[in-house]
Order: C-alpha cells, then structure tokens, then sequence
C-alpha cells in the first residue's frame, strides 16, 4: 500500500490550489454556480451564509468559493462588497491580485450575500472573523477600479 505523508498531501493540496489561481485567466469561468441567465440558487439569496475554501482568484475583488464538491458547478464567483480593486489592465491591478490570492487562496472564507450582481454573488467575505477587504486594505492594497458592481444589481 502506497500513502501519502501528510507533508506531500499538503503540498500537492498546495500546487493545485496555487495552479487554480495562476492558471485563472487562462480558465474560461471557472464558478459556475450561478447561472449567467434565470434564477440564481434560493441559497445564496441576499442574506444567506455560505462558506468554504477560495478555490480562484479572478483579480483584486473577485473570487471563487467551492461550497460542494463538484469543480465549478459548486464554484461561486463572489464580488467582495467592501472592496474595490482596480481593474487589471489598471494600474495596481496585478498586485491586487496577487494580495488577494496570498491572503485568501485555500483557505476557507465565511460569506454572506449581499445579492446578485450579473452571473456573481456580491457578498462580504471574512477569513478567520475579518474581512477580506479590511485584509487588503492593511496589505496596503489600493482601492480602485469603477467602484461599480459591488452594489448588488438584477442581473440577466
């Protein structure tokens, strides 16, 4: 019988999780969990609690989290609701990213929604009591971008 030290489950957990954020611009739409047309999931209704563990980052305000554990079907794209990050072609854009990615990736965040902005879910999102935006902002992350789309709107 062949087992897997914890060290080298942890680090193959590591490189898959690392692949998923690198590799996110290359993935066309990763979180599927909410569809682009017709009714979004009665459970991540505005004020509805979801969590688990960030499984892509898209840019400095946008991410995915894997609340089953079904590969992008069970993928919510989340729009932070406290945060707004430049846009990547932006200046500062990149490196919102790459904070986001450090502080979040892997690990398990705790939502709630704000409601539906498009095909995401805006949401504020804490990691371990604290808020992911409140995070970047000490990471020394500046806000930026249209400032739109945290604002829960009706989507398609």
């Amino acid at each position: 019988m062949n087992r897997r030290s914890p060290l080298s489950s942890f680090l193959a957990a590591a490189t898959s999780c690392l692949f998923l954020v690198l590799a996110g611009p290359v993935l066309a739409d990763p979180c599927r969990a909410v569809p682009q047309k017709g009714p979004m999931p009665a459970s991540l209704a505005r004020g509805e609690r979801f969590s688990g563990p960030v499984v892509h980052v898209g840019d400095g305000d946008s991410l995915c989290v894997a609340v089953g554990p079904r590969r992008g079907a069970d993928w919510v794209e989340v729009r932070l609701a406290d945060f707004h990050a430049p846009e990547l072609r932006e200046p500062g854009g990149r490196e919102a990213r790459a904070a986001l990615a450090r502080i979040a990736a892997g690990r398990r965040v705790d939502c709630v929604s704000r409601g539906r902005t498009w095909d995401r879910v805006a949401a504020d999102c804490r990691l371990a009591g604290r808020s992911l935006g409140d995070r970047l902002r000490a990471e020394g992350v500046a806000e930026g971008g249209r400032g739109r789309g945290a604002t829960p709107r009706r989507g398609p």
